[in-house]
């Protein structure tokens, strides 16, 4: 029981900064129709600044000034490469292609400038732990569940009550009525890039954090596995991230707690259980757990 209740409070926490993430791909695929490949370079870009800053401005001087910086360069990218070319969105599937360059050019110099190393970040949990009855918990998981929770909270306030999420979500249902109707389409996507890459660089301190080892220069690519959360609640769903998330975050929580029993399906399989669990729904409901049926006019 005890394992049992560890793992599922792992699995809580990653659930939560995985929807850190899948909220990024999903606010911008509602605002621009476009799946950003780049998210995981943007995530260790703002991991890189933390950890490279920390030491002159502390943790949270440094954790501000990468929030911001990341959001600033995902917010440049829509609006000066992207948009280069109008807001047209049939354009969307070239603009895709596009962010798949720009995510190697970013992870190239970063991988570059990491090299080997384990970066630290400087958070204040360190590898402290807590004791909840039975149960031992890392301080991390437990600030990464709260913090990831009042953030969600507040963009979800941001998409209900102003009236950039009203207008976002006007232009996730129809661009061309929304843009007749007075909707500044440039303005609104590139908000929400900044959004996005406001949220990724926060994603970073939890995913380096305790008991993970530090930043590292792969430490981007666990932004791939909150991408079939955002498949598995629909791609233009926030609260399908969101439950999304917390699936994709239980079932590896579960298989790595579990893993000597699932020994048949091989050693590796904590690292292709995202994708199984993203198949399996995806077989049963091919547009997601929060998806809607398309409307076809014939």
């Amino acid at each position: 029981m005890t394992t049992l209740l560890s793992t599922l409070f792992d699995g809580l926490a990653l659930g939560a900064v995985y929807a850190l993430v899948a909220l990024g791909f999903v606010i911008i695929f509602k605002a621009s129709g476009v799946m950003n490949f780049a998210h995981g370079s943007l995530l260790l870009l703002g991991g890189y600044l933390t950890a490279v800053l920390h030491d002159d401005l502390g943790f949270a001087g440094a954790l501000a000034v990468s929030v911001l910086v990341t959001a600033a360069v995902a917010g440049a990218l829509d609006r000066f490469l992207l948009q280069a070319g109008g807001t047209d969105p049939h354009g969307a599937h070239v603009q895709t292609i596009v962010t798949i360059g720009v995510d190697i050019l970013i992870l190239t110099d970063l991988s570059r400038r990491i090299g080997g190393d384990l970066l630290s970040l400087g958070d204040p949990w360190g590898d402290s732990v807590s004791e909840w009855g039975p149960v031992t918990v890392a301080d991390s998981r437990i600030g990464a569940i709260v913090v990831s929770g009042v953030v969600i909270a507040g963009v979800f306030a941001l998409f209900r009550y102003t009236s950039w999420g009203l207008s976002l979500r006007a232009a996730a249902e129809d661009v061309e009525a929304a843009s007749l109707m007075g909707v500044r389409l440039v303005r609104i996507r590139m908000l929400a890039w900044c959004l996005a890459g406001a949220l990724a660089a926060l994603a970073a301190v939890f995913l380096a954090a305790f008991p993970a080892p530090g930043l590292e220069r792969t430490t981007g690519q666990i932004a791939l596995k909150a991408f079939p959360a955002a498949i598995l609640g629909g791609m233009a769903s926030p609260p399908g991230a969101l439950a999304g998330s917390l699936l994709i975050g239980m079932t590896e929580a579960l298989v790595a707690g579990y893993q000597s029993d699932l020994h048949v399906l091989g050693e590796g399989f904590g690292d292709v259980a995202p994708y199984a669990v993203m198949v399996l729904v995806l077989l049963v409901r091919p547009t997601g757990l929060f998806g809607g049926k398309a409307a076809v006019r014939v």
